[in-house]
């Protein structure tokens, strides 16, 4: 099973630019998929492959990234049927300098940038389209994630006091740990939510995938 797209709260990089619908994209790249009367495109491919580059270190396979494309899509099709509102200018603009920070200077990170080939655009971009998306399923699956409070006491104990110890740190009392560890415990709930909503709704979506992304 493939680890899911979406992973709430980790702000990892895993969105890329909303597909096209094939009556108005003027084709000027190659076509990677098909989703339902929408396309990918190669550069949308190479634009998440950079992406993760910059803000990983590494980047996934094509075929990886292509398959992460498609999920979103189905995210992006029903967050848009519900209307939900998109993320403030003021929240990309932090997104964006979460991004920058994740480096030791703004000079490291666009001499990074510059060298993958990424414009301050394009990094907005995605941005903000990983914000939406990560938003929506959150919204979709918070109200169902229901933590126990044993659950969090064997989290602190299994998790934190383990990691401190390995460490040769002091860990944290549980009640200091409390919050962070339901949260954690929420991400997580939230995420295999959404594993299992794309599992069945994967099945529902017509996808043509060219051969050079490999195939399904």
């Amino acid at each position: 099973m493939r680890r899911t797209v979406i992973t709430i709260g980790c702000l990892l990089a895993l969105v890329g630019p909303s597909v096209a619908p094939l009556a108005a994209q003027d084709v000027v790249d190659g076509i990677a998929a098909r989703v339902e009367n929408e396309i990918i495109l190669l550069s949308d491919v190479q634009v998440l492959s950079r992406y993760q580059q910059l803000v990983d270190g590494k980047a996934e396979s094509d075929k990886q990234i292509l398959d992460r494309l498609v999920d979103q899509w189905i995210v992006r099709n029903e967050a848009d049927t519900a209307q939900f509102p998109r993320p403030s200018d003021d929240d990309v603009n932090h997104g964006v300098d979460r991004v920058q920070q994740s480096f030791p200077s703004i000079a490291e990170y666009d001499v990074r940038k510059k060298q993958i080939g990424l414009s301050d655009g394009d990094v907005k971009r995605m941005v903000a389209a990983q914000l939406y998306l990560n938003n929506y399923l959150d919204s979709r699956f918070r109200p169902s994630a229901k933590i126990e409070p044993k659950e969090v006491d064997e989290f602190y104990d299994k998790e934190v006091l383990t990691r401190a110890k390995a460490r040769g740190q002091a860990p944290p009392s549980l009640d200091a740990a409390r919050d962070y560890i339901r949260e954690a415990l929420v991400q997580k709930s939230i995420n295999e939510q959404a594993e299992r909503w794309l599992n069945e709704s994967r099945g529902r979506v017509h996808v043509e995938k060219m051969p050079e992304t490999g195939a399904p």
